[in-house]
């Protein structure tokens, strides 16, 4: 479980091992789900500062990790400036921020946080295709992406804080400032944090990145990405669930 990248073969992705750590995450998401859809706003508000206190627990525990197995300079092991991040500090920000700050975070956390995880469960590329499934990065990973799922959906059904178009400023002031410290990070250390600055081998961002011949329309087309497809993904599927409930209650 602790053992060095390249010590025993990797797990892959779409593999019996992926599809193992898959099934168990999303029986994991059903059953939270089961226990704590019916909760008022104060309760959710208290699930969300425990989620955020705990997973920034294991993520200095993770962060430890790959700097003593790596290096301190290998950025890109270990910062949490990714987009799936937005867990972290849309927590922070939703658990602890007043006026705008947690509107912010409540936003950030109700627009980014399903989307993101799905898309890491189907397409685990930042664990699976390194470690073994159940290593500890890799079982770290899918419990982080499942708790993202879980809370994303959660906030939304419980109506913790209900997605308006004019939201989308709160949820891309979050990622845009992400992105842009990324970028300094990225230009001191030739890292590639928010995979905004060089190419991600193997991965569906290189095909975009050998269509830009890379360099700062790689970057902005990467950015835009993570800053606008979330927000309205999530905003018009809650749109369309609320149609459907309507027409559902009427009949």
């Amino acid at each position: 479980m602790f053992a060095d990248i390249g010590t025993y073969e990797a797990c892959g992705i779409f593999t019996k091992g992926h599809f193992i750590l898959m099934i168990i995450t999303v029986v994991g998401i059903i059953i939270a789900l089961k226990y704590s859809f019916k909760k008022n706003k104060k309760e959710v508000h208290k699930i969300i500062v425990w989620i955020t206190i705990i997973m920034w627990g294991l993520e200095i525990l993770r962060i430890s990790y790959n700097i003593k197995k790596n290096s301190i300079y290998d950025v890109n092991t270990y910062l949490p400036l990714y987009y799936c991040s937005i867990l972290l500090y849309a927590g922070l920000l939703s658990s602890f921020g007043k006026g705008i700050l947690k509107k912010v975070g409540d936003v950030s956390l109700a627009a980014g946080t399903a989307v993101g995880g799905i898309v890491f469960l189907i397409y685990p590329s930042t664990s699976l295709p390194m470690y073994p499934a159940f290593h500890i990065l890799s079982i770290h990973s899918f419990l982080y992406h499942g708790t993202m799922i879980y809370l994303g959906i959660l906030i939304n059904v419980t109506k913790y804080t209900e997605l308006k178009k004019g939201d989308f400023k709160y949820f891309a002031s979050l990622i845009g400032i992400m992105c842009v410290i990324a970028l300094i990070v990225n230009s001191f250390t030739d890292g590639n944090l928010m995979f905004i600055s060089n190419n991600f081998p193997n991965t569906p961002m290189e095909i975009l990145y050998k269509l830009t011949n890379g360099g700062i329309l790689y970057s902005l087309i990467m950015i835009v990405i993570q800053i606008t497809i979330p927000f309205y993904i999530t905003y018009y599927l809650i749109k369309l669930g609320d149609k459907i409930r309507k027409k559902l209650e009427k009949n």
